[in-house]
């Protein structure tokens, strides 16, 4: 008798440490064996990026979701926990995670749960009390914190999404420096664009879709559809042998952790969100090129960072009392310097101050300044001679705009929604298996 197939969920987090590993990396392992059990892919893997204000957090705090459907569900799930014991890197204080959830329909807990781990600071207390209360089948190792990803993986609700090429390195490459073609990921992102995005920092001359570390990935190239992902990466030059790539469906560029608004009353820590308000506290640059103002929202003072690395606190030291403004970022914790403060990751103007200032009178006949001819003197045209007694007051024209104003690209988070993404929303990115999302190069 031929089984009825099983719709399993799966989620997964915490298996990377700042020494190695990636759970992309991971997903790429699972995915081979799935694809060698002939199982039946229902999405793309999904990469959710959650709040990345947390402090605990490894590179980009992403988890790692799929949906599969399966008439061996026992058999599969024993071969994915030991994929995720082998795979994560547990001796470096990688804190691993995996949940399974039978079932086609996602309760609206599970997309609560997943919303407050976007914005908000979730306890793995409470994470370990939500897996128990819904009987979800899950283990962790360490202190249990990746099951906040792995839980909010397989109840994230998609209103906007792009994609992800991440190319994998061999494993005899890992540790070693990544060397690629400058030239070719620049010309990439010309060809591409606006169908791939944050790939190259021209301000900076700067390759984005390589990390650093020692992890298995080579590159990244975001975009918003699969096909152009495809297209950009064979136009990047590297000089090594790949072992293969994954495409994931992602909120990366959504700035979905920004939603909602920050409750200015709690400012809680490491919450993520906007505030509205009026600019109560001009701008003071600090030591190092920081900027620090403060803004009036909801009858409370609320104190702003804005880091020189972000390459716009130039422009923003031209902020006066009473602009309005719309700020997103994340509240940082208290220290015993220094109260809580909201770092800022972009600022949104929509209502500029005129700026005036008294200035010397101009001659009407000659259209030129007058000069002053001393401290309690008249004005005098150095032209005509013709002569005025009181200065003028006249408008300046601002240097900032009502417009959105980001960081550089370099500084931008995974999450932040770059400036070619303003407006535009993928609600549906439709699951094509007939396309090469998965693939493993030949030797």
């Amino acid at each position: 008798m031929l089984r009825t197939k099983t719709i399993l969920n799966i989620g997964f987090d915490d298996t990377d440490s700042p020494k190695g590993m990636c759970t992309t990396y991971l997903a790429y392992k699972i995915v081979n064996y799935l694809i060698k059990e002939n199982v039946e892919f229902l999405d793309y893997p999904t990469l959710v990026r959650f709040n990345p204000n947390i402090p605990w957090k490894t590179r980009g705090n992403g988890a790692v979701g799929l949906k599969i459907k399966t008439r061996y569900p026992t058999k599969i799930k024993k071969k994915i926990t030991d994929l995720v014991f082998k795979y994560s890197d547990i001796k470096n204080g990688a804190n691993p995670a995996l949940v399974f959830y039978e079932n086609e329909t996602i309760p609206d807990q599970f997309k609560k749960f997943s919303e407050l781990a976007l914005s908000q600071l979730v306890k793995r207390a409470y994470a370990k009390k939500f897996a128990t209360n819904k009987n979800l089948e899950s283990f962790y190792v360490g202190n249990g914190q990746g099951l906040v990803g792995a839980i909010g993986v397989i109840g994230y609700q998609f209103d906007d999404q792009t994609v992800e090429l991440l190319s994998y390195r061999k494993k005899s490459h890992f540790g070693k420096e990544r060397i690629i073609s400058k030239k070719s990921v620049k010309q990439m992102q010309e060809k591409t664009q606006p169908y791939t995005f944050n790939n190259y920092d021209e301000t900076k001359n700067k390759v984005l879709i390589t990390p650093h570390g020692p992890d298995p990935v080579f590159y990244g190239i975001r975009g918003e559809n699969t096909k152009s992902l495809l297209q950009a990466s064979k136009l990047i030059k590297i000089k090594e042998q790949l072992d293969g790539y994954l495409i994931f469906k992602s909120n990366q560029g959504t700035s979905a952790h920004l939603k909602n608004e920050i409750n200015v009353n709690e400012m809680k820590p490491y919450s993520s969100g906007t505030v509205t308000g009026f600019v109560s506290k001009e701008p003071v640059m600090k030591k190092g090129g920081h900027v620090f103002f403060s803004i009036i929202s909801k009858s409370r003072v609320v104190r702003c960072a804005l880091y020189e690395p972000s390459g716009i606190t130039t422009e923003m030291m031209d902020l006066k009392k009473g602009d309005k403004l719309t700020i997103g970022g994340a509240v940082r914790k208290a220290s015993k310097k220094h109260p809580r403060i909201i770092n800022v990751e972009f600022i949104q103007l929509l209502h500029l101050e005129k700026n005036f200032q008294l200035s010397n009178p101009l001659c009407l006949k000659c259209n030129k300044k007058m000069k002053s001819k001393g401290k309690n003197q008249l004005f005098q045209c150095i032209k005509c001679g013709k002569k005025s007694n009181k200065k003028i007051i006249e408008h300046i024209p601002r240097k900032i705009k009502k417009q959105m104003y980001l960081p550089v690209i370099s500084a931008q988070r995974h999450l932040t929604r770059p400036l070619q993404r303003l407006g535009v929303s993928n609600k549906h990115i439709i699951f094509d298996n007939s396309f090469p999302w998965f693939h493993i190069f030949k030797n």
